[in-house]
């Protein structure tokens, strides 16, 4: 889960060989890794991950994707989305919600 890690800029909380526990701002963000037999995210899956960030570090981290070409597939005023190297979609926002907590 390197990609949670070295581009988003996540600390590793805790690494097994089948999940990895990231610190989201104060939160647990808990990735297992595909099995055996289990079905891959499906294609154009919208399914969604999403960061609060704040603007500066919104663009930041969209430099920071470009830099590891990562394509964002579709962005608006205040959110980016993106796939990680698994197919999961992701979302950087600093919409401007009441008690939001960036990244």
């Amino acid at each position: 889960m390197s990609f949670y890690r070295d581009v988003l800029g996540l600390r590793v909380l805790s690494e097994t060989a089948r999940s990895t526990w990231l610190d989201a701002g104060g939160a647990i963000l808990m990735i297992e890794r595909r099995g055996p037999g289990e079905p891959a995210v499906p294609a154009g899956s919208l399914e969604l991950v999403a960061f609060a960030v704040s603007r500066a570090r919104h663009a930041a981290l969209r430099e920071v994707l470009a830099r590891h070409r990562v394509r964002i597939e579709a962005a608006t005023e205040f959110t980016s989305y993106f796939r990680d190297p698994d197919g999961r979609r992701v979302g950087l926002s600093h919409y401007p919600s009441a008690g939001s907590r960036p990244v």
